[in-house]
């Protein structure tokens, strides 16, 4: 049975609802791991296919390669080629590996093409096509346009700032969110922040006993996870956007919203290329510059990465179709 909050986007994005599905369990990255690895395993035993296709670098994708690899059916891998070159990230593990055994990679951006050449992939094997997750954005703006996101939280359009957090590196820890938490004071009393807090990082929040601190902000408005067509609404209005997540990064680009990354290093520096994305990590005196720039309108020109058109999808279908 599917999680109500999985059903929600499945909803959202009127995505069909799953033929199989496979059960996997929260956990640690070798459960999940082991979990799908498992469960498909008897998938692809049942119903023997020309290929699969798997898509990013979270733990259902490596798995997936594995199992069909050792079965000896070609794998497909949409997102190839990102790297962060940061092996610290579970993500990366899980991308390297992707690349180095699937038969088709499909890239999203130039990097991934020169990445994967480097790493002596074949470049037969290699295609780029552009981003899917491109293609979802163009596909639901009209939704979003109709989204009445900004009215339910009583937002006005460029009068607040969204944040998303949940990276490892950014919540695993009491100090950096302690550190985190005295940069969002500081901007918060520039700029109002939307928080949709990640139910992983308000367990940290909880578990190193920080609530108070963060709901004692007063212009930092936690609220709970939403749908993606209220979520990118409520990015596309907004004045910026402080964030951690990779996808994000990417949307930032096309709504042609300043993305402040809370990272040290990105696997989409197309994103930085474009003049969208600023890497800022924990620097509390580069964060704060950044956010008095924008709150100033001086905001660097924003420059769309090659084939992110909406017509991803359909360039990797024709490819699919054509070696299968």
């Amino acid at each position: 049975m599917i999680s109500k909050c999985r059903m929600f986007f499945f909803q959202d994005l009127k995505i069909p609802a799953p033929d199989i599905y496979l059960g996997a369990k929260s956990g640690s990255h070798a459960f999940q791991t082991a979990d799908v690895l498992t469960a498909f395993e008897k998938v692809l035993l049942s119903e023997k296919p020309s290929l699969v296709l798997v898509v990013g670098d979270v733990n259902s994708t490596i798995a997936c390669t594995l199992a069909a690899a050792k079965l000896g059916i070609r794998v497909a891998h949409v997102e190839a080629g990102l790297r962060s070159f940061d092996r610290r990230m579970p993500e990366e593990i899980n991308r390297i590996v992707t690349d180095r055994l699937a038969d088709y990679l499909f890239v999203t951006e130039v990097s991934g093409v020169r990445n994967l050449k480097k790493e002596g992939i074949d470049s037969k094997k290699v295609f780029l096509v552009g981003n899917v997750m491109i293609d979802t954005l163009l596909a639901n703006l009209p939704a979003i346009q109709k989204s009445r996101a900004l009215e339910k939280h009583g937002l006005r359009r460029r009068e607040y700032a969204v944040l998303t957090l949940h990276r490892p590196s950014n919540v695993d820890s009491k100090a950096s969110l302690l550190k985190i938490a005295g940069i969002l004071e500081k901007i918060s009393k520039q700029t109002p922040l939307v928080f949709p807090i990640h139910p992983r990082t308000l367990s940290q929040i909880r578990r190193f006993g920080l609530q108070k601190r963060f709901q004692g902000m007063k212009n930092l408005r936690q609220i709970e996870p939403l749908g993606y067509i209220d979520f990118i609404r409520l990015v596309q209005d907004s004045l910026f956007v402080l964030t951690d997540s990779g996808g994000i990064q990417e949307e930032a680009v096309i709504l042609r919203v300043p993305c402040l990354t809370m990272r040290e290093n990105t696997e989409r520096p197309a994103t930085v290329d474009a003049g969208s994305n600023q890497l800022v990590g924990q620097n509390e005196k580069k964060i704060l510059s950044a956010v008095r720039k924008i709150i100033k309108g001086k905001v660097p020109k924003v420059s769309v990465p090659r084939f992110w058109d909406g017509k991803t999808a359909i360039k990797i279908a024709r490819q699919i179709c054509f070696v299968l």
